[in-house]
């Protein structure tokens, strides 16, 4: 399982903007690369990440193999009520590394 670092604040106010930061341990090989064998080494990248906040898709990105190891994604939404805010990261192979956080809206 992927390592997946999630900061994002767990109360906040109705109408408040809050800013949510997501990071997951991936290599992100581009394929380009030339392994010691001589061979290419396969792509192998996350290309889509997707954030929902209850059930709506709220920030969704997708990622080609210029994007670093370890993609650090950072945006802003608004709170609006208590719920979970759930991550969705996509892979190549068709995997997906899901993370979630609660938030308190008051």
């Amino acid at each position: 399982m992927t390592r997946a670092l999630i900061n994002a604040p767990k109360a906040a106010r109705r109408g408040e903007v809050i800013e949510i930061k997501a990071m997951i341990a991936h290599k992100m090989e581009t394929g380009y690369r030339i392994g010691p064998n001589g061979q290419p080494i396969p792509r192998d990248i996350i290309h889509r990440f997707a954030c929902t906040y209850g059930g709506v898709e709220v920030f969704a990105a997708e990622l080609f193999p210029a994007m670093s190891a370890n993609p650090f994604i950072a945006f802003t939404t608004v709170a609006m009520e208590s719920g979970t805010i759930e991550f969705a990261w996509t892979a190549d192979d068709g995997t997906v590394e899901r993370a979630a956080v609660e938030i308190a809206v008051t």
